[in-house]
């Protein structure tokens, strides 16, 4: 038996997803950084529709004055329903479980979206997905930069990176959180509700590490390095680094980086 139960939101095709508008943000001079994660599982008939939408976020960045900073998080209590997900994680399954205590739900399930840690985006309501953008992208945040990405010439299985981050107007201090994703994934799904479909996903989360913290009034300047999973391909993966609020899950600065050398 499942721990956490599925919701009944259903998306009903990719195409009813296509036809989210969304409004643009004509304030803000540069792109503000929105972290847009979805829970999804290849085992839940329901998620490829919302795959395919978070693949749409990721490559026509359909949110003027907003940069979309988008991850794929495939949990595992869908694993025992006839086909094991390749990329689905108890942490992950963990982290989402987080979210349902911080924001108050009655349980987790599949398709969620979290945006920047504190709001569900319902992609069957319009005037609400354009709602949560709009928000997050009037809401300040603090600066975040990658460089030096690249994986380790002499140990293949290490990616080392270089992390800015400017804390000086945080008022708590906040957690700094590394993710290495696949910039592109696809399964054929043998068992189970996708049986038979060909699935293909974007920014699939393979690691999820927090490398330290951002402490208020301080920078953070340091190197950090991830161990990869063996096989990995630099050049199908991305870095995304998020500092996040600890308790609330608020979400204050984001970068992704795909060039990783």
């Amino acid at each position: 038996m499942k721990a956490i139960a599925v919701a009944t939101l259903m998306i009903a095709s990719c195409a009813a997803c296509c036809d989210v508008e969304y409004a643009a943000d004509t304030q803000s001079p540069s792109p503000v950084p929105i972290l847009v994660e979805l829970f999804t599982s290849e085992g839940c008939s329901s998620c490829p529709p919302a795959d395919a939408l978070l693949q749409r976020m990721d490559g026509d960045q359909p949110s003027p004055g907003a940069q979309l900073i988008v991850l794929s998080e495939h949990v595992d209590y869908w694993d025992h329903e006839g086909w094991k997900d390749p990329y689905s994680s108890a942490q992950l399954t963990d982290r989402q479980s987080g979210y349902v205590r911080e924001l108050g739900l009655s349980s987790a399930y599949t398709p969620q979206f979290i945006v920047d840690g504190v709001s569900e985006l319902k992609v069957t309501n319009p005037q609400q997905v354009n709602q949560a953008f709009q928000e997050a992208a009037a809401t300040p945040k603090i600066p975040v930069s990658l460089s030096s990405v690249r994986v380790d010439a002499n140990s293949p299985g290490i990616l080392r990176a270089h992390l800015d981050a400017n804390g000086a107007s945080l008022k708590h201090n906040a957690d700094i959180y590394i993710a290495v994703a696949l910039n592109h994934a696809e399964s054929q799904v043998l068992k189970g509700e996708n049986s038979g479909r060909r699935l293909t996903h974007v920014a699939v989360v393979l690691e999820l590490v927090k490398i330290g913290k951002l402490e208020k009034t301080h920078a953070f300047n340091q190197d950090f390095q991830v161990k990869l999973q063996a096989g990995a391909d630099p050049r199908n993966l991305r870095v995304v680094a998020f500092v996040q609020e600890p308790g609330s899950g608020k979400v204050i600065g984001a970068v992704s980086q795909e060039k990783i050398n």
